[in-house]
């Protein structure tokens, strides 16, 4: 992993990577040539935009148990914000929010 800039950070396979707060977790997304799904991006690391939206799910609390759906984070990236849609099961849907810088390791 290498940083790109204060927001994202560049990984294997051509894959760009932000951190969500809804989630308070890293999501990638493939950009440029490669296998698997691709994004549009804008080429600006301190302000990205991805496009389509970005749609993440994954076992989060609660999940799998006594069938319980897994928890969903579907997102705008815009101008370096994130647009949370009403679907996500985070405390975030429905908010807009601006992506947060990496923390220093």
């Amino acid at each position: 992993m290498a940083a790109r800039s204060r927001k994202l950070r560049s990984v294997e396979g051509g894959r760009l990577m932000f951190w969500c707060p809804g989630c308070d977790g890293a999501h990638q997304v493939g950009v440029g040539d490669g296998p698997g799904p691709r994004w549009g991006y804008n080429g600006n690391p301190d302000a990205p935009t991805f496009t389509p939206s970005v749609l993440v799910t994954y076992d989060g609390p609660g999940a799998g148990k006594d069938g319980a759906p897994p928890a969903i984070c579907h997102s705008f990236v815009t101008d370096g914000r994130i647009q949370f849609l009403s679907d996500c099961t985070h405390t975030l849907a429905g908010q807009t929010v601006a992506i947060p810088d990496w923390e220093e390791a």
